[in-house]
């Protein structure tokens, strides 16, 4: 099937790179910038002046600045895509194991978890993210299922060239306690079919993707185009699907500032501790940013500040 694309002229384009030099150049000299994910060794060595940011609009045209062509760890990021290939599975009968709602707590939160009786919230936070790496895992080995989703990712980026990084994989392996304890409280509410370590394995390696902005923006360009690749017009999902990801990325996908997030910014978006954000501008473009520190809700601080600028500068909304 194809899909339309939105063929931006020359004057746009232009405007669009003089407002992401606009964005390098001002934030370059912002001196807060948050705090790295000191939690996860490999992330505490990552240099917090690293900002990169690209955009992908319908045509094929690319536009970036600063290290957008630099690999970082997506982390959460890959919840988008590891929910896409569940729905693809199982399709709405994942709804039964994860809920759908904001949380209004931190992302590694088990409070919820337990007084809802081992449902997550939303496939987002931490938790629900496990249950979506034990649906993906239920059909496979778990090199398997790993291989699938790095396949997945490298197929909607057209790019080979990403990869789990292994090291930052082991070290979640080996500090994720907090992730442990979600995926034994999920099976003892009997919502988890796999062995937790299995499960965790899955999960802490998908957060190991290695991308660029430049890759990721590419990755999440089908989300812009109503579920299909506008470059080739292929439909990877259905328009509705679609709809209801990008649903859940403006009202899930900033954890407890997933409401300040859309007040700020106005589009469909996914950060990762490791200081990314995907975002969504609905019939125009994909956009990632890179800053590696992080604000008090876990989310990428100047990333943030750059998303807003980009949006407000190109008028960038989906509430018009």
């Amino acid at each position: 099937m194809k899909c339309s694309e939105t063929i931006k002229g020359n004057k746009v384009k232009q405007r669009l790179r003089e407002v992401l030099d606009e964005i390098g150049t001002e934030l370059q000299k912002e001196r807060l910038r948050g705090k790295v994910a000191d939690y996860i060794p490999p992330l505490a060595q990552v240099d917090p002046a690293k900002f990169g940011m690209a955009v992908m609009l319908h045509d094929g045209t690319l536009i970036s600045a600063g290290d957008a062509a630099e690999k970082f760890s997506v982390q959460s990021i890959s919840k988008v895509f590891a929910l896409t290939l569940a729905l693809g599975k199982r399709g709405d009968a994942i709804w039964h194991r994860v809920g759908r709602e904001p949380s209004g707590d931190p992302f590694n939160s088990s409070i919820l978890l337990e007084l809802e009786k081992g449902i997550p919230r939303n496939p987002f936070i931490n938790a629900g993210a496990i249950v979506i790496a034990d649906i993906l895992l239920s059909s496979h080995q778990p090199r398997e299922t790993i291989g699938e989703i790095v396949r997945f990712v490298q197929s909607v980026s057209e790019d080979d060239d990403i990869f789990i990084d292994e090291f930052v994989a082991r070290a979640e392996d080996h500090t994720g306690f907090n992730n442990a304890a979600l995926a034994n409280l999920l099976k003892a509410h009997k919502n988890l079919d796999n062995a937790p370590p299995h499960v965790l394995g899955v999960y802490h390696h998908q957060c190991a993707l290695a991308m660029s902005c430049e890759q990721l923006a590419r990755a999440g360009l089908f989300l812009s185009a109503s579920g299909c690749n506008p470059l080739s017009g292929h439909r990877i999902i259905s328009v509705e699907r679609a709809r209801r990801i990008n649903a859940l990325m403006m009202t899930c996908g900033h954890y407890d500032g997933s409401g300040d997030f859309a007040f700020r910014v106005g589009v469909p978006a996914k950060s990762g501790v490791g200081g990314g954000i995907l975002a969504v501008v609905p019939g125009i473009a994909s956009v990632a940013v890179w800053s590696p520190g992080l604000n008090q809700h876990g989310n990428s601080m100047l990333g943030t500040r750059a998303l807003e600028m980009l949006c407000r500068q190109m008028n960038w909304s989906v509430f018009g």
